[in-house]
């Protein structure tokens, strides 16, 4: 187990993938690594479920920063392709923390929300000693609709094409900039290009946009270990080869200088908001065309080549040379050393 992050794939099968409580019939899609939601299916009735922690900001005031958290949420369903639909939420919030900026945190998801159709149907909210930010809860979110239009995480097939909105490090880039600004030796107008993709690291809004486009046959948020990670995890989850080029992935303004800064790799790095899909090749310009019109950069990466081995895991090729999951992102020990010279 990483010391900072999300667990990887082998603390997963040792410690909590053979402890899941009882098998229902009515589970479609149970606990899986690298994939973003399970799925209820009640008499064809498709329920996406995903919980993540709620991460509040106050670095980025506590209006924008109630907006990050939610999106982050609501991510993961999402890509179901299924419009996110409900929302418990909980807080364990320091004791510090004031009753007016609750409000104006409040008020921004309230308002996040109803603008997505999403309805805040329970919670608990509580100041308990020992809590602190970022980390103040967490909260789960659900996507009902027919399970004929799920986009399933098992979903890439033979000849689609592979089509990734955003880029690298989009999330990272935004993120450290705008928290770690006096750490970072870069002129005035790459900083606020960097700062900038902080607005980028969501993506509810383009994948309904890319679902609806249609011929979209598996999606992924490219969250923890970045788009090298996203794409080994969605081969493995449909147990197929990705035969991808970096040449045609967009690269956001800032991304590249931010990273060589810090000294991470752009590709391995969290980068919510950034999509990687598996398209029907006879739907591909559809949804391009979907998403550029809504100012979603997006590049058609490569293809799903064929299947996997006999072992069923996936296989990558970006460039001519394979690559394994990177297993651990390198934005938590930058983030940590960006703090620690921060607070000297």
């Amino acid at each position: 187990m990483a010391e900072l992050g999300k667990v990887d794939h082998d603390f997963f099968d040792q410690y909590v993938f053979p402890r899941l409580g009882r098998d229902r019939d009515d589970v479609a899609i149970g606990p899986t690594h690298g994939v973003d939601f399970g799925l209820i299916d009640l008499n064809g009735t498709a329920v996406a479920i995903a919980t993540d922690p709620v991460s509040v900001i106050p670095d980025l005031g506590f209006e924008r920063a109630g907006r990050f958290a939610l999106d982050f949420v609501l991510a993961d369903v999402a890509v179901s392709g299924l419009a996110p639909s409900h929302l418990a939420i909980s807080f364990t919030l320091p004791p510090g923390f004031a009753d007016e900026d609750f409000a104006t945190l409040w008020g921004a998801i309230h308002d996040e929300a109803d603008d997505l159709g999403v309805s805040i149907v329970t919670g608990h909210t509580a100041r308990y000693a020992g809590c602190s930010f970022p980390w103040v809860g967490g909260a789960t979110a659900l996507a009902v609709g027919s399970r004929d239009e799920v986009i399933r995480p098992d979903g890439a097939q033979v000849g689609d094409d592979v089509l990734v909105t955003k880029g690298p490090a989009v999330e990272t880039t935004g993120l450290l900039t705008t928290l770690f600004p006096d750490q970072f030796d870069l002129d005035a107008d790459t900083l606020a290009a960097a700062q900038a993709r902080l607005d980028e690291a969501a993506c509810v809004r383009e994948a309904m946009t890319a679902a609806a486009a249609g011929g979209v046959h598996a999606m992924h948020d490219a969250t923890e270990c970045g788009l090298f990670g996203a794409f080994v995890e969605l081969a493995n989850g449909a147990g197929v080869r990705l035969d991808l080029h970096t040449g045609p992935i967009p690269i956001r303004p800032g991304v590249t200088q931010t990273c060589e800064a810090l000294g991470i790799d752009p590709w391995t790095s969290t980068t919510g908001g950034t999509l990687v899909l598996a398209v029907d090749p006879d739907r591909t310009s559809a949804v391009v065309d979907a998403l550029e019109a809504e100012g979603v950069p997006v590049g058609v990466a490569g293809t799903v080549a064929s299947p996997a081995e006999a072992t069923g895991a996936g296989t990558v090729i970006v460039d001519g040379d394979p690559i394994e999951h990177p297993a651990v992102d390198p934005s938590w020990a930058a983030y940590e050393e960006l703090a620690r010279a921060s607070d000297e």
